[in-house]
């Protein structure tokens, strides 16, 4: 939106043309988005205290966990309200792969509004129901998938760039729809597996986030993708604002949500944010880094599954308590203890993620 009148004011005088840049429109929207949430997240604390949408926790779960009963949640509205503000004020609007990621973000975070209103308003533990949310879930997916598929405008656009080789690239075809749907509603699914401890999820979701944005810039640089030996995809560097803006804005929750939490951001900013890295991945073509980069989320989610499958299989438990934070609380590791632990293995794991780009 500020970008049109920049470019309006720049007739006048030649300063404004420096907003044309994505670095400087980036870290705009970062501290645009932090500022959002500074200024939003106090109110909406209060408000959510007031109407006691408060945290509720399960009899089987850890026991430092029943201190939380009654913690505000819902917080993740303060995420979406500032991811898209300033992605509103600073993305040029003109750009498709901006509005579908927006849109499918705030998609996934209606999803997760409804489940917890379900939950918290209404008192019904079921919330949607699994087989509801997954069928919204997959509408929301297969509906980006099928518009980044039919709105391609060039064959790298739908080829899986597998990484350290820079000549090896799998032509999708309509199985990039399939692929697109997995990652996105996998990736929101597992970030949301994730968020059970206090900052926990937030905190590697913005070193992702921070680490495609990188990938994005470079997609959409003709220059620095050819030195870099990956495909070029035009308009792809705009995604840069918005991950600057979920940057921001997750820096800004992570304010109120560090240990001990003020606000909890339910489903409804777990399975949004979850979505939006997802959809990221898919457009910066970097579907297998993003498993390298989240492999927090990929090992969280792999608890559960095979958690589950040995009860099933063997009637045996491979771990205390799934997901696999709840494993490490109950061998008695503080809760701080087990996120900062996390927080590092996922910096360790964006480093690793980054590193592709050069080692080819």
């Amino acid at each position: 939106m500020l970008l049109y009148l920049f470019d309006h004011l720049s007739e006048y005088h030649s300063a404004f043309n420096v907003f044309r840049y994505l670095t400087l429109r980036g870290i705009c929207g970062v501290l645009t988005a932090l500022t959002i949430c500074f200024l939003v997240g106090p109110l909406m604390i209060r408000k959510l205290s007031y109407h006691q949408i408060g945290q509720t926790v399960r009899e089987d779960g850890p026991p430092t966990h029943f201190e939380k009963v009654g913690t505000p949640t819902m917080g993740g509205a303060l995420i979406l309200v500032a991811v898209s503000l300033s992605t509103l004020l600073w993305a040029d609007l003109s750009n498709r792969f901006i509005w579908v990621a927006l849109l499918t973000c705030i998609a996934f975070g209606a999803i997760g509004w409804v489940d917890d209103y379900k939950k918290l308003v209404h008192k019904d533990p079921r919330g949607m129901g699994a087989r509801s949310k997954f069928t919204w879930q997959s509408i929301a997916g297969l509906s980006a998938a099928l518009f980044l598929y039919y709105t391609a405008q060039s064959p790298a656009e739908l080829e899986l760039i597998v990484p350290l080789f820079k000549e090896v690239s799998i032509d999708l075809g309509f199985g990039y729809v399939i692929l697109t749907y997995l990652v996105i509603v996998g990736t929101s699914n597992a970030v949301n597996l994730t968020d059970g401890l206090d900052g926990l999820a937030i905190l590697p979701t913005v070193l992702v986030t921070g680490a495609l944005a990188i990938f994005a810039y470079v997609t959409g640089h003709a220059i620095f993708s050819g030195y870099l030996g990956i495909p070029y995809i035009p308009g792809a560097g705009e995604m840069l604002i918005f991950c600057a803006a979920l940057v921001g804005a997750g820096l800004g929750f992570l304010w109120f949500n560090t240990y001990p939490a003020m606000v909890f951001m339910g489903d409804i900013g777990a399975l949004a944010l979850g979505a939006a890295i997802g959809v990221i991945a898919v457009i910066v073509r970097q579907e297998i880094v993003l498993m390298i980069m989240g492999g927090i989320f990929v090992m969280e989610t792999l608890s559960v599954i095979l958690q589950v499958a040995s009860y099933k299989l063997l009637g045996k438990r491979l771990f205390r308590m799934a997901p696999l934070h709840h494993h490490f609380e109950l061998k008695g590791w503080p809760e701080p203890r087990v996120s900062v632990r996390f927080w590092i293995i996922s910096l360790i794991l964006v480093l690793v993620g980054l590193a592709t780009l050069k080692v080819r």
